[in-house]
């Protein structure tokens, strides 16, 4: 069964920077080792996603169509992975616009400035010296991927996409050729966002429906 692009499959996956260590994983034996140290359990998640729509590492996203169940190896540059390094991406920001925040922001720690991960590289004369690029930017990366089965049910394809977009279980209904989506008041501007993507997804025609019961998504 070749596999091709809107089909949504189910994963386990490891990455690692070639010649280095994993940076990511859904697999519980590479995750503890990942999370050495930590007291909190680790918790894995199957990972299900549709193939072609960039919702995934995009090298592999392209590599994985026309493949059938199974297991595979990939290689990837840069450009097919995290991008590669941009100097426009390095900023000086005046040291007192930490300070106003009450941040202290010493050479490696990393903050999140206006929605992006930044990390700080420098800090001297008043001035600090913050890196916005990915910490894989520039990298040459490794997966390992396992497809375990590619998802038929419409129940589980919706629920994936709501758990990417949302990361929580929204309550749905499917009405004759209708998607409807239970979200909280001040979601709602957010979720319309994605509203073709759905209608794209599932040829549906989706409507979110507002509850008071729902929980904001947390940011």
């Amino acid at each position: 069964m070749v596999l091709k692009k809107k089909d949504f499959i189910e994963i386990e996956f490891t990455g690692r920077i070639k010649g280095g260590g994993v940076f990511d994983s859904n697999v519980k034996e590479e995750l503890e080792k990942l999370h050495e140290g930590h007291s909190h359990p680790v918790e894995t998640k199957p990972f299900i996603f549709p193939l072609g729509e960039e919702m995934f590492v995009k090298g592999v996203d392209k590599f994985l169509v026309g493949k059938e169940v199974g297991e595979y190896e990939i290689s990837l540059p840069p450009e097919e992975a995290f991008g590669k390094r941009d100097p426009k991406a390095i900023r000086i920001v005046p040291l007192k616009n930490f300070q106003n925040h009450n941040l202290n922001p010493i050479p490696g720690s990393v903050f999140n400035l206006d929605g992006k991960l930044a990390k700080v590289l420098t800090v001297s004369s008043g001035r600090v010296i913050i890196d916005f690029n990915s910490p894989l930017a520039g990298k040459n990366v490794e997966y390992k991927i396992k497809i375990l089965r590619k998802i038929e049910d419409l129940n589980e394809k919706i629920k994936s996409i709501n758990e990417f977009f949302f990361k929580q279980d929204l309550k749905f209904e499917v009405q004759s050729k209708k998607l409807i989506l239970t979200i909280s008041k001040e979601m709602k501007q957010f979720a319309e966002l994605f509203k073709e993507k759905y209608n794209e997804l599932f040829g549906l025609d989706t409507e979110f429906k507002e509850s008071e019961e729902v929980k904001a998504i947390e940011k």
